[in-house]
């Protein structure tokens, strides 16, 4: 919105069309998310406290969660709002990425708010059926790897990019769906399985978008591509602006739900903010990258399937608790270490996966 009318200043102004420049977008559009998130998060938090939608916590879980019943959760609507807001003043509203990402993102929320609306509002301790929830989750997820796959302008878009080296990108063809598919609904699922710590979901989330807009902004520029040897996607570098957005709004929220959190984000923001990186990740062919910079995700995601899959067949379980998270709180370890560790890690994956873009 904003870069239309600062390309029409620019006729008459020259100074105005600095708002071209990708990168300063990115970055003007993570500074309006956090002011917004600082700005309504008492607000949202007073709002969420006065209707009493406070988080119900589980019996059988650590002791010390007891403590937490009644916090505030869905906030993460906070985090959805500064993100479109802030995607929709800075981004170029005719790039098809934009729109792509910014309505997988929001559509996953809105399954994640009717999910907690019937658990905190209409107290269904059940929520969605987890069959209903997949199914919606199948329908925006089937319907964004459709949109990528039709609108797909050059091979590249729809090739699976191997990290580490120039050459070996392997053509999906109509494979390209059920990837992007699996991409999104699980990376989706994989941060709402670790949101279960104060500050343990969204900082990881951050992060991993962070890196994630420096794919961005390398693949959309075809000279940065060649020379790192990565693949380039036209238009796609407009899905920094998008990054921005997401860790300012996550660097929002996370001034209110560090330990001990005043807020919860809920299933609204877990099940949004993970589909966003796996459409990001998919845009941007770095799939397999994804895999790498959020492996937080993914060991929590893999011990919950663990842990079911033992008990089924063995009656026994391999961790005291699943996710991963709570294995470790009740081995004794506090939760703010779990929960800087956590990030360690993260940091450590984050910049590991930087390095693919060099390293092939």
């Amino acid at each position: 919105m904003l870069l239309e009318v600062a390309q029409w200043l620019a006729t008459d102004v020259r100074a105005f069309a600095v708002f071209n420049y990708i990168t300063l977008r990115a970055v003007l559009a993570a500074l309006t998310a956090l002011m917004l998130g600082l700005l309504l998060g008492p607000r949202v938090i007073r709002a969420l406290a006065e209707l009493k939608i406070g988080q119900a916590i589980r019996q059988d879980g650590p002791q010390t969660h007891l403590t937490k019943s009644g916090t505030p959760t869905m906030g993460g609507a906070l985090i959805l709002v500064a993100i479109a807001v802030a995607t929709l003043l800075w981004a170029d509203p005719r790039n098809r990425y934009v729109w792509v990402v910014l309505l997988t993102t929001l559509a996953f929320g809105a399954i994640g708010w009717a999910d907690d609306y019937k658990k905190l509002i209409l107290r269904n301790s059940k929520g969605l059926s987890a069959r209903t929830k997949y199914s919606w989750q199948s329908c925006v997820g089937l319907s964004a790897a459709l949109l990528l796959y039709f609108t797909a302008q050059t091979p590249v878009e729809t090739d699976l990019i191997v990290p580490f080296f120039k050459s070996v990108a392997v053509n999906l063809g109509w494979l390209f769906i059920p990837l992007t598919y699996f991409v999104i609904v699980g990376s989706s699922n994989a941060v709402n399985l670790t949101d279960g710590l104060d500050g343990l979901a969204i900082v990881p989330t951050t992060m991993v978008a962070g890196a994630l807009a420096v794919f961005c902004y390398a693949s959309g520029n075809r000279i940065f591509a060649e020379y790192l040897g990565i693949p380039h996607v036209p238009g796609v570098g407009e899905l920094m602006v998008f990054c921005g957005a997401l860790v300012g709004a996550g660097l929002g929220f996370l001034w209110f739900n560090a330990y001990p959190a005043q807020v919860f984000m809920g299933d609204v923001g877990a099940l949004a903010l993970g589909a966003a990186l796996g459409v990001v990740a998919v845009a941007v062919r770095q799939e397999l990258v994804l895999f790498v910079m959020g492996g937080v995700f993914v060991m929590e995601t893999v011990s919950v399937i663990l842990q079911v899959a033992s008990f089924k067949l063995t009656g026994r379980r391999i961790f005291r608790m699943a996710p991963l998270h709570h294995h470790f709180e009740l081995e004794g370890w506090p939760e703010p270490r779990v929960i800087v560790r956590f990030w360690i890690i993260t940091i450590v994956l984050v910049l590991f996966g930087l390095a693919t873009l060099k390293v092939r």
